[in-house]
């Protein structure tokens, strides 16, 4: 029987997939941060038959770490062999193809980006490694920055953390490129007012939540901390809150059966229609058309 491929649907898989709109806004901004910039990131843990491919590219150039097992990548006429450690970027635009291996599945870090800088980037890593694959030692710190990424983006698009996400993006292809000087800053964390409420919005997701009970979570009034947090993240609390929902509505038509409906019901939206709007809106397609894209 033929091995049954598949590009997605792997046991403890992570991805978020950012709204293009997101995307083209943050793009056109011109900050500091929109030279290189994520549109895609995930994680796929022991991808049994994991298979891709794109005879015309991608639109973004890929970044795949392979932590554990082996693999193959054909970038057009190249062949390159993924092991442990090993690392590939796929230029924007390569025909290629990437395989998990069937006897020794790999687990797989990977992002999609682009941006102003993105092709001398990729033209650096050419260079400096004769080729778009190399290897690196294992650190764990790797792992950590990548965890900060997603972890970032998962809390949604405000304009900090994009910003924050974007410019670690630099520091992360920073660690494949020069991984002898690679040292992760340590971490701060503080009790920042609008962190605890994003905090508060993620625990409670799968309720219908008012700009009141958000505020109240961190003891401001409803005017101070909707001020605060629009200067902070750039967006209306429940603004940032359904973009919440929505990311996590993104997760359940990649990699669920559920029904719109009953999506709808996990997020605390009564109405499906609503949510169709609201993910219509932000998505730039609908539901059932985001889940075909995917399929």
């Amino acid at each position: 029987m033929p091995v049954p491929k598949k590009s997605e649907g792997f046991q403890g898989q992570r991805s978020i997939v950012l709204p293009r709109k997101i995307v083209t806004e943050f793009n056109n901004s011109h900050t500091v941060a929109s030279g290189l910039y994520i549109t895609d990131i995930g994680y796929y843990p022991k991808a049994k038959y994991h298979y891709r491919q794109r005879t015309h590219g991608s639109d973004q150039h890929i970044l795949i770490y392979c932590l554990e097992g082996k693999g193959k990548v054909q970038v057009q006429k190249n062949s390159y062999d993924l092991q442990p450690g090993s690392f590939i970027v796929i230029p924007a635009g390569a025909a290629h193809s990437y395989a998990s291996a069937e006897d020794d599945s790999w687990t797989i870090y990977w992002i999609h980006f682009t941006g102003s800088l993105s092709k001398k980037m990729v033209e650096t890593v050419r260079q400096k490694f004769n080729g778009y694959s190399s290897r690196v030692a294992f650190k764990q710190k790797r792992l950590d920055l990548f965890d900060d990424m997603y972890a970032c983006l998962e809390r949604g698009y405000g304009n900090d953390n994009l910003s924050y996400a974007n410019m670690c993006l630099h520091h992360y292809i920073s660690t494949f490129l020069y991984d002898d000087q690679f040292n992760l800053a340590e971490k701060v964390h503080a009790d920042d007012p609008v962190e605890l409420s994003i905090s508060y919005m993620q625990q409670h997701i799968a309720k219908s939540l008012s700009l009141e009970a958000i505020a109240k979570s961190v003891n401001f009034s409803a005017s101070h901390y909707s001020a605060l947090f629009r200067k902070k993240t750039g967006f209306a609390p429940i603004e940032y809150f359904n973009h919440l929902k929505i990311q996590l509505a993104c997760q359940y038509l990649h990699f669920t059966e559920l029904r719109v409906k009953e999506i709808a019901d996990k997020l605390g939206i009564e109405d499906p229609y609503y949510f169709s709007r609201l993910f219509t809106k932000l998505m730039g397609m609908s539901p059932n058309q985001y889940r075909s894209s995917k399929q």
